[in-house]
């Protein structure tokens, strides 16, 4: 047998030991609910989990969530979308139709090789978003603008679905401050360009300030299912600036304009990085101000690919960067498992560092 065929049947073998068990995890659970006897129940009507919510949303009949090409009077959203428990977002649609592939194996679903992923926004031409049992995947553009259009549309769609306490979770990229590159970084707090903790929305020509809270338990979660000596990644968890834009707001040298100079830029990094910031992005900011306010858990979590303290501009060969984007969906992947399947990732079987299925997602 040669090298790659026998990598390949161990690779086959591996995946096919992972779903097994998965599936016998819930094949005994179902023999214990018909041991222990089960009694009829009134269907208990759920309601929706979101908090501080528009009131004039129970008003819009149909509700068009335009962005996403989804109408209340199109669509059941309890029948399709009442399953839902997390909601992941990233930046492109095909890093979120990869992730979408790769998040079916890791909870063990399977589609029939004949059927493609169906993006449920398509027609929309803005936003991706794909359904993989009890996982959104959705693409949020660049900036904090773009971010916040699909979050008001998400949380509306999980609302009229009665999703029950969904978690919500970024993954992305980043610059780092000081952190190698590779290095996965789960932001503690997000901070706006002037180091504040919270979000600037100008409603009616004046501005409000939201705080940015982020729930610091899934951060803690997410973080004890790494491995660096087994994973070859270290995982941080610490502040996030999240800027306006990407040159300027990040201080970076090679935008079309620049009125600063080289050392102002790097007293601007070192004094960030005192504060206690480890990376930068244009999202995070957003995201917790916006998740928070409908009380969603929610973290954020990047992978830096690049050290802003040693240059701006990104060089990594394509190869790298894409085995870096796979890290943070790993993790990610681990923790769904876990709540899914009340998993150790510790297990031989099933995690990913000690033999188990070593697919990745790729770009």
């Amino acid at each position: 047998m040669s090298g790659a065929c026998g990598s390949q049947l161990a690779k086959d073998v591996n995946e096919l030991k992972a779903m097994v068990k998965a599936q016998n995890k819930r094949i005994d659970k179902l023999i214990k609910h018909i041991n222990e006897g089960c009694e009829a129940k009134e269907e208990v009507q759920l309601e929706s989990t979101m908090t501080g919510l528009n009131p004039y949303i129970e008003c819009l009949n149909p509700d068009i969530l335009y962005h996403l090409n989804l109408s209340t009077d199109t669509t059941d959203f309890p029948k399709v979308f009442g399953d839902v428990r997390f909601v992941c977002l990233g930046g492109t649609p095909s890093r979120m139709h990869k992730f979408a592939n790769f998040i079916m194996k890791e909870i063990g679903l399977k589609m029939n090789s004949s059927v493609q992923l169906k993006d449920l926004a398509e027609d929309a031409h803005r936003y991706a978003l794909y359904k993989v049992g009890p996982v959104l995947c959705a693409s949020h553009g660049i900036g904090g603008p773009s971010i916040s259009i699909v979050l008001h549309e998400l949380i509306k769609l999980v609302h009229h679905a009665k999703c029950q306490n969904p978690i919500f979770i970024r993954m992305g990229t980043c610059g780092g401050i000081g952190v190698e590159p590779g290095t996965v970084v789960i932001t503690s707090e997000a901070l706006d360009g002037q180091l504040r903790p919270v979000y600037e929305v100008v409603v009616q020509t004046t501005p409000e300030l939201r705080p940015t809270k982020l729930d610091a338990d899934l951060a803690k979660d997410l973080k004890s299912l790494s491995d660096p000596c087994c994973d070859g990644f270290d995982v941080i968890i610490g502040k996030t600036l999240c800027a306006n834009d990407f040159y300027e707001g990040q201080s970076r040298l090679d935008g079309a304009f620049c009125d600063y100079t080289s050392a102002k830029k790097m007293e601007f990094l070192s004094r960030i990085s005192h504060a206690g910031v480890v990376n930068m992005e244009m999202e995070s900011s957003a995201f917790a101000a916006i998740t928070s306010q409908a009380g969603i858990k929610a973290a954020v979590i990047c992978v830096a690919i690049i050290n802003r303290l040693e240059g701006d501009q990104i060089s990594a060969p394509e190869e790298r960067l894409t085995e870096w984007n796979s890290r943070p969906q790993i993790l990610v992947g681990r923790y769904m498992r876990k709540v899914l399947y009340s998993e150790d990732c510790t297990d031989e079987d099933t995690c990913d560092c000690a033999g188990g299925d070593q697919t990745q997602p790729t770009e």
